[in-house]
């Protein structure tokens, strides 16, 4: 009899599944290739097709991409990931491109139910071509339904849902519903040109760009997109980085870059929908942030609610320049001041006596509908999810009621991250999760809501049936109705 892994041996000490929020799948790229290029001569002809296989959508391939792309200190481009996937365990390279090794491995690796998304093919999710970009997504999210509808029962597949305008994404959004897929991974942001550099000069290349995060100053109203996620019951998570694209970025060094990538891509965007007023808006939407951990959540969360404090509506008029009596501090300079400053007193008055500049928008909060601190957590705890991988140290601070402002704990998510090069032993995450518990920094409460209800919150919360084929149907739906309750 085979001896039983760690994690498998964690999964029996709880009376909870394990849900893992973010693992991978990596694709076969010549038969997905094969089938996505079909796919996009059958939608948008032979055009579309030719500029696909120009290389605009060329797959994420961690063993090439050095030689292909970036690296290229003349062009300021960041160098890629490189050997990106384990090459030791053959067992586990196999179970990354095949779900039906994967699906008879899930209870080696203590794993009820897994939430899978794409590894080579995140890279669609940046085309800046609208019409190639959801055609290719398309034919994507309807060949990963396919492939993993005989495994539904354990595992569940994302879609990928590109972002470029709202119609795009909705229509991309109700393909993948139609499929079966009721969640998915949206980019983080939509790289835009520069109205004034792309008027001036036309595109750019190397090309400079603004990032649109649908939140605050938006090309495009995203509601309607929102909208359709609660309409068809999909939880939309973000899976993007900004490691290629910040401007402290190295051309020879991928660890450099990827330090802190996904946490300041997902920062950006969840103060973009934050601020914007979304989850004011949209009181029952649910968004994931994945792989970038949660420690820059619990920093967040704390700097809104200081920057409310000083800076809503109720304080920012604290701050306005007409309201200084300059008479009052003329007054103390003539009291306090040496003799070169009472020499120049005029000049020093006019100075604090000009008008003060007026934004448009005084009320930087407006749109987030605040009346006090504490509703910042109502705007940002239930709505905002965040994976962490199984050997994140900071985890426990999302759950420190004591640490967070309002006693928030932040819905901290496990995430196996399977198949990428930082999982050398795919039977191993659980267990190293449970590290924090054995170890005290995290209760058998936090690690329950950790591996299990916050995976259902996310999901559950958007869907209740999102988990009703799988074998965790009646802890989740238990869990919801719990939630319900509170």
């Amino acid at each position: 009899m085979t001896e039983k892994t760690r994690s498998a041996r964690v999964r029996e000490s709880v009376d909870h599944p394990i849900v893992d929020g973010d693992g991978h799948f990596v694709e076969i790229w010549p038969l997905a290739h094969e089938e996505i290029t079909a796919y996009v001569e059958q939608e948008g002809g032979a055009a579309l097709r030719d500029r696909f296989l120009a290389g605009h959508a060329a797959p994420f391939d961690t063993t090439s991409s050095v030689a292909t792309i970036g690296g290229d200190p003349d062009r300021g481009q960041a160098m890629p990931s490189w050997w990106g996937w384990p090459t030791e365990g053959t067992l586990d390279r196999a179970t990354a491109y095949l779900p039906e090794l994967l699906y008879q491995r899930l209870d080696d690796f203590g794993i009820d139910v897994t939430i899978l998304y794409a590894s080579m093919s995140l890279s669609f999710l940046d085309l800046e071509d609208p019409e190639l970009a959801g055609v290719a997504c398309r034919a994507l999210n309807r060949m990963h339904a396919r492939l993993f509808a005989p495994y539904a029962d354990r595992i569940i597949v994302g879609a990928l849902i590109p972002m470029n305008t709202p119609d795009v994404a909705i229509e991309t959004l109700d393909h993948a519903v139609d499929l079966g897929l009721h969640t998915g991974a949206i980019s983080g942001y939509v790289r835009r040109p520069i109205p004034a550099l792309e008027r001036d000069h036309g595109r750019l290349d190397p090309p400079v760009h603004l990032y649109d995060q649908y939140g605050i100053d938006s090309a495009y109203d995203y509601d309607p997109f929102w909208q359709r996620c609660l309409d068809r019951r999909f939880s939309p998570i973000s899976h993007s980085s900004d490691q290629y694209h910040s401007v402290a970025r190295s051309t020879s060094s991928y660890v450099y870059n990827h330090i802190g990538g996904l946490a300041r891509g997902h920062e950006s965007l969840c103060k973009a929908l934050f601020l914007g007023g979304v989850t004011h808006r949209f009181p029952d939407l649910r968004i994931g942030f994945l792989e970038g951990g949660v420690a820059w959540a619990c920093s967040l969360y704390a700097d809104l609610i200081g920057h409310y404090e000083k800076r809503g509506g109720h304080a920012i008029g604290s701050l306005d320049p007409e309201r200084l009596d300059v008479d009052g501090l003329m007054a103390l300079f003539d009291a306090h001041a040496g003799d070169e400053v009472k020499a120049a007193r005029e000049r020093i008055r006019r100075h604090f006596a000009q008008p003060g500049a007026r934004p448009a928008r005084v009320d930087e909060f407006e749109a987030v509908g605040l009346e006090s601190a504490a509703q910042v957590r109502d705007r940002f705890e239930p709505n905002f999810y965040f994976g962490c991988e199984a050997d994140d140290p900071l985890v426990p601070w999302a759950f420190s009621e004591r640490m967070n402002p309002f006693g928030a704990r932040l819905r901290a998510m496990f995430g196996s991250d399977i198949s990428h090069w930082d999982v050398s032993d795919m039977t191993e995450p659980v267990h190293e999760a449970f590290e924090a518990v054995e170890e005290g920094r995290l209760s058998e409460r936090d690690f329950r809501d950790f591996a299990f209800t916050n995976a259902v919150r996310l999901h559950a919360g958007m869907n209740p049936d999102f988990f009703a084929k799988t074998i965790a149907a009646e802890a989740a739906s238990d869990a919801v109705v719990k939630e319900a309750g509170v």
